[in-house]
């Protein structure tokens, strides 16, 4: 008997995970996760310095000020970056938290993933009474085909009847400007009864946004900028042409360039050179 009622109870705590420990949010940041529900801190994040980031000044402006407006209370847009892989959307995400907080605001940031979507009313609860502001983000935002989590951004972006926390905004990046695949898009816009309708809540995600911040393939004088900008910064002296001459060679061998490319580019020079890099 006891055996069964056990195993009973075993499934409702599962169903039912234990209410989450009241978080201190002693760190600067934290990341989601479920099964039972916790925010982790994060020692140190992994991010680069704003003033390294080349050829996004628009979209670093935007971004800047418009996290400027929400750390200082004031009204402020949901933002999605989306396009070229690699040129620094979730960098910018990264670098714009830490030049806000710089300036003495007390702003966290908490990552959550796309899989774990489904739960994120329960961390907007926890969230929600908090003596803090939060930028929640959501790295590599997109949507195949049959996925319901698309349900769940919902509530993040409008918050169902209680409305989204004063206090928390969201910030996503992802390749594809309207997050669903086209031909799931297409496929159901000439399947269903009512086509326009039926496709309009999942291509009006992106409309749900109140900044959209496009990415683009870096042109070859941003990508050697970012490479010298790189090299300044940690302090690898290399000449000009040999540089220019390498980090040609190195795009050439990785089918274009990217801030991403320029990264992996500088690490293995800083190697080369001996140069440790410093966190």
């Amino acid at each position: 008997m006891t055996d069964p009622l056990e195993r009973i109870a075993a499934a409702l705590e599962r169903l039912a995970p234990a209410p989450l420990p009241a978080p201190d949010f002693a760190a600067e940041a934290y990341v989601w996760h479920t099964g039972p529900d916790r925010l982790d801190p994060v020692a140190q994040v992994s991010r680069v310095d704003i003033g390294l980031l080349v050829g996004v000044n628009r979209s670093r402006d935007t971004l800047l000020e418009n996290t400027r407006h929400f750390a200082r209370g004031l009204p402020a847009n949901n933002a999605l970056l989306w396009g070229a892989r690699g040129m620094g959307k979730s960098s910018l995400v990264k670098a714009v938290h830490a030049a806000v907080r710089a300036e003495g605001h007390d702003l966290k940031i908490v990552e959550l993933s796309r899989e774990d979507l489904p739960t994120v009313q329960r961390l907007l609860g926890h969230l929600r009474g908090a003596a803090h502001r939060f930028v929640l983000f959501c790295d590599d935002l997109s949507f195949s085909h049959d996925d319901q989590h698309y349900k769940s951004l919902k509530a993040v972006l409008d918050g169902g009847i209680e409305g989204r926390p004063e206090n928390v905004l969201f910030y996503a990046t992802s390749n594809r400007r309207h997050l669903m695949p086209r031909d799931m898009i297409e496929n159901e816009r000439s399947t269903a009864i009512s086509p326009s309708e039926a496709v309009e809540e999942k291509v009006s995600l992106s409309d749900r946004f109140g900044l959209w911040l496009g990415f683009h393939p870096c042109s070859q004088d941003d990508y050697l900028a970012m490479i010298r900008g790189y090299c300044a910064a940690h302090g690898v002296r290399v000449s000009d042409d040999r540089l220019h001459a390498e980090a040609i060679e190195w795009q050439a061998t990785r089918g274009g360039r990217s801030g991403r490319v320029a990264w992996q580019f500088f690490c293995d020079l800083a190697a080369r050179e001996g140069v440790r890099i410093r966190a």
